[in-house]
């Protein structure tokens, strides 16, 4: 599987509002969540960004119900990606100051990225499905 996947990063595309608020996260994150921050702030510095009204509607925002599957060890997961004070494991919503949370943003369903999972070992992830939500 290893040899099929592509050593470049897939594009990521984000929308402005969220891109601002991501880096002021990012910038502020400290302790555990310093490393997220700091992979978070590389996604954002090479991200296309547009406004609410122009993104694509299978990209990965903030809100966005991901379905991903570990490639490497054939787990699938489906999570809610959310902003810190909103996380909840046990409910499926994963903070994006987590490495796999800040890997996931921008992403589409079809790409696969090689990300470091919490112990800095590269992990192959599948974005399998995105749905959004509710826009209002």
């Amino acid at each position: 599987m290893a040899s099929r996947l592509k050593t470049k990063r897939p594009p990521v595309r984000l929308i402005d509002t969220e891109a601002e608020r991501l880096t002021d996260i990012a910038l502020n994150a400290s302790g555990p969540a310093k490393q997220a921050g700091e992979l978070l702030l590389d996604e954002i510095a090479r991200a296309s960004i547009c406004r609410a009204d122009q993104a694509p509607g299978d990209i990965i925002t903030m809100h966005s119900m991901i379905e991903f599957e570990d490639a490497a060890s054939g787990a699938s997961r489906t999570v809610q990606l959310v902003y810190p004070g909103e996380a909840d494991i046990s409910k499926g919503r994963i903070s994006i100051l987590t490495p796999v949370g800040a890997g996931l943003i921008g992403l589409s369903a079809g790409d696969v990225i090689l990300w470091p999972d919490r112990d800095g070992r590269e992990r192959p992830l599948a974005i399998l499905k995105v749905t959004q939500p509710p826009r209002s």
